[in-house]
């Protein structure tokens, strides 16, 4: 899947001029916590998030009052807290590699470009529903986890077996396991029985680490 499949399209955007205040005005009305920062040709120069506006705002030890906080902050620009060395991926990069990403550079959010335009924003929000769609969280069926051999093969003789009972698949995700030669196969299905399922991985000898139907 790539990463204009997934993303919030036509992200909500800041200019660099803009007050912090204003910043903060708009993240709290949008119930949004990121803003990518364009200039007047909509070039992406950075980025503000609200824990950059947050360390910008004095600590509670200050002696400050809460009107001179605020007109401080009115007169600090996006462009003195912003992040100015921003990652960013292409609208066509897949999402895997998004999230990866976000995971080794320890952040929460990135700007999709098309060219020099941002066109987009994926974040952790955008990747928890993937994630819910990916295992079928929203739809109701027989959901499986079971443990199988690494080989060709393995995956198409179960498929096969469920499909030959009328089973419909609507999920089915892999990955690797610590065990050498072994993977963790999840799947959800429709119209099929819970017992029935149960047959089906018995006829090929196969043991579910968990059944449920939910």
């Amino acid at each position: 899947m790539l990463v204009k499949n997934v993303m919030t399209k036509n992200p909500i955007t800041i200019t660099p001029e803009c007050s912090v205040t204003e910043a903060k005005a708009l993240m709290n009305k949008k119930n949004i916590g990121k803003l990518p920062v364009v200039d007047k040709n909509f070039k992406l120069v950075g980025m503000i998030t609200k824990n950059d506006i947050a360390k910008a705002t004095p600590s509670n030890a200050t002696t400050l009052d809460m009107f001179e906080i605020s007109y401080l902050l009115s007169k600090l620009t996006v462009e003195k807290v912003m992040v100015k060395n921003v990652i960013t991926v292409p609208d066509t990069e897949v999402v895997e590699n998004a999230a990866k990403i976000m995971l080794d550079n320890s952040i929460g959010c990135v700007p999709v470009m098309s060219g020099d335009l941002v066109v987009g924003i994926i974040t952790e929000s955008d990747l928890f529903k993937l994630f819910a769609e990916m295992f079928g969280a929203n739809d109701s069926g027989v959901r499986v986890i079971l443990s199988l051999d690494d080989k060709p093969g393995v995956v198409a003789k179960l498929v096969d077996s469920i499909a030959a009972e009328q089973g419909n698949l609507i999920s089915l995700v892999t990955r690797e396991l610590k065990e050498v030669g072994k993977r963790r196969l999840t799947f959800k299905l429709t119209g099929i029985s819970e017992d029935k399922i149960r047959k089906i991985l018995q006829n090929l000898s196969l043991t579910a680490d968990d059944i449920r139907v939910n």
